[in-house]
C-alpha cells in the first residue's frame, strides 16, 4: 500500500481532486488531498499575512501526523515550490518515495511563483494585487475546462492569498532532490507559465516526463488517466 498526499495549486482546494481520490483508494491505496490555509474550504483563514512557509507546514503536518512511510507527493502548478520546499524540510528521508510535478513549477533557492512567468502575468498579477489586495481565480477556460467542468471549477475557486505571489523560497537542492522526480506534462493546451518547468525537465538530468494531451486541470478533465499514472508509481 502507498499513501498519495495530493497539494492543489492556486486558487483551488482539496475539492478539486475528488474525482481522483477515490480511484486511488479504490486501487487498494491511500490519498490525502490537502487545502492549503487561505484556499477553498479553508477560505475563511484568507491573510495577506500567508506565506508559502504556511502551505509548507499545512503539508508537512499531514505526512507527520498520518506516519508515512515511502509515500508519493504530488504538487500542482503553484505548489510545485510548496512540495519542493516540504521536501528540503522532511526529517525523514523514509517518509517518501517519489516527488511529482504535476504541471507544476520546479524552483531554484530563491525564486518565488512568479519567476520565469511570462513579464505581460507578471505585470497584470501585481496590478490585480496592489488594487484588490489578493489575487482573483481566473476563468477556467486558461486550464483548457469548457462546459460543466469550467463551471465546476468556477463556483470552486477561491482568491489567492497576495504575499504568495513573490514569496521567495530557500532550501537546500540537495535535499530536495533526495527522491525520484516526475513531471507530468499536460500539453493541450500548454499553460504559458508553466514553460519554464516543461524546457527545465527536458534539459536537466534526473527527470522522468509524461505527457497528457489535456489541459492544465487534469484531475478535472482526466481523473482517469491521471489517477493511472499516479497508481504506476505506488
Amino acid at each position: 500500500m502507498t499513501d498519495f498526499v495530493l497539494v492543489h495549486g492556486a486558487w483551488h482546494g482539496a475539492w478539486c481532486w475528488s474525482r481522483v481520490v477515490p480511484r486511488i483508494w479504490a486501487a487498494g491505496h491511500r490519498a490525502f488531498a490537502v487545502t492549503l490555509t487561505g484556499l477553498g474550504e479553508r477560505a475563511h483563514l484568507f491573510s495577506p499575512e500567508i506565506r508559502v512557509a504556511t502551505h509548507v507546514a499545512d503539508v508537512l503536518g499531514v505526512i507527520e501526523a498520518e506516519e508515512m512511510d515511502g509515500a508519493v507527493l504530488v504538487g500542482h502548478s503553484y505548489a510545485g515550490n510548496v512540495i519542493t520546499k516540504a521536501a528540503e524540510r522532511l526529517e525523514r528521508a523514509e517518509a517518501l518515495k517519489r516527488l511529482v510535478y504535476l504541471d507544476a513549477g520546479i524552483p531554484d533557492p530563491g525564486d518565488t511563483w512568479s519567476t520565469g512567468q511570462p513579464e505581460e502575468t507578471k505585470i497584470a498579477r501585481r496590478a490585480l494585487i496592489a488594487e484588490k489586495g489578493l489575487l482573483p481565480p481566473p476563468d477556467p477556460a486558461v486550464f483548457g475546462l469548457v462546459g460543466g467542468d469550467a463551471a465546476w471549477v468556477a463556483r470552486r475557486m477561491t482568491p489567492q492569498p497576495p504575499a504568495l505571489y513573490d514569496d521567495p523560497i530557500l532550501f537546500d537542492p540537495a535535499r530536495a532532490q533526495r527522491w525520484p522526480r516526475s513531471f507530468i506534462d499536460c500539453t493541450t493546451p500548454a499553460l504559458a507559465t508553466i514553460d519554464r518547468s516543461r524546457q527545465r525537465v527536458r534539459s536537466e538530468p534526473g527527470w522522468e516526463v509524461i505527457e497528457m494531451a489535456t489541459g492544465h486541470d487534469p484531475m478535472v478533465s482526466r481523473p482517469d488517466d491521471l489517477a493511472a499514472i499516479l497508481l504506476g508509481w505506488a
